[in-house]
């Protein structure tokens, strides 16, 4: 069976339909692994949602960042009004409480062992394993999947802490996991995520790495493939063994789907525009 993973969506519908039309013509079989942010910015955030949620067990989807913004802000009395333009229509659709009881209970992290693949929309943090990753992931699912989730979603979002420390508890530690998994692009020297520069790596601050080639990273040698950093500029890292697929369908760029059964990764892509 195919496995492919497919980059930031960001509402993009007609793009999703057109990707998946392909990959379905080479394998109408195919298990299709999400990398998150399949909502905001484009035009019809809703049809992207239900599109993937009727794909049912053939689809995988980890929560990006915009994912976990929309479900915060969700909770707001006055959210119809408040979101942008292109959250609007599905903050208003009837059935928009039912897409998003579906969004909030997918994982923040996917991993198949026997395929040697792990899937998360940002990055891992320096001081993880993959299996650490997985460990903290579910400490943030059950928070979202539990019965408050409500006011767990209220106290969500923010940049601090940006440096991982275990003894971390409460929301303070279920941030960082959230800003590590769903948000990181660069780091500094001690590890601590910048949340501040989001451009090229030709243009970064020289005192600022990618989070994928930090020297001694513990989840180094594993393969890799993520989503959220439109402007890295390259696909394959094949040095860090980490493959980068959010390719600026937001943008007008292209959205991206990457084989992974494959001996080789198999890039596929159509045009956004």
């Amino acid at each position: 069976m195919s496995i492919f993973s497919i980059g930031d969506i960001h509402g993009a519908a007609n793009s999703l339909d057109s990707l998946l039309q392909l990959l379905d013509a080479s394998d109408p079989t195919a298990r299709l692994w999400f990398l998150g942010d399949l909502v905001n910015r484009g035009p019809d955030s809703a049809s992207v949602l239900r599109r993937v949620r009727d794909l049912g067990e053939r689809a995988v989807v980890v929560l990006g960042n915009h994912d976990l913004s929309l479900l915060a802000l969700a909770q707001r009395t006055d959210a119809p009004l408040e979101a942008n333009a292109s959250l609007k229509d599905l903050l208003r659709a009837p059935d928009c409480d039912e897409l998003l009881d579906w969004l909030r209970h997918r994982p923040l992290i996917h991993r198949d062992t026997d395929l040697g693949w792990t899937m998360v929309h940002a990055g891992i943090p320096l001081e993880w394993t993959v299996g650490e990753a997985l460990e903290r992931a579910g400490e943030l699912e059950a928070a979202l999947r539990g019965p408050d989730y409500a006011a767990f979603l209220a106290k969500l979002l923010g940049n601090t802490p940006a440096k991982w420390d275990p003894a971390l508890r409460g929301m303070e530690r279920l941030r960082y996991i959230t800003n590590a998994l769903t948000r990181q692009r660069f780091v500094h020297a001690d590890g601590s995520l910048d949340m501040g520069y989001k451009k090229t790596l030709a243009d970064a601050p020289a005192e600022l790495t990618p989070w994928f080639a930090m020297p001694g990273r513990k989840s180094a040698g594993e393969r890799i493939v993520f989503g959220h950093w439109s402007a890295l500029e390259q696909i394959a890292w094949p040095d860090h063994t980490v493959w980068g697929i959010d390719t600026g369908a937001a943008w007008g760029g292209q959205l991206s789907a990457l084989r992974l059964d494959t001996a080789t990764p198999e890039l596929i892509q159509v045009d956004c525009g």
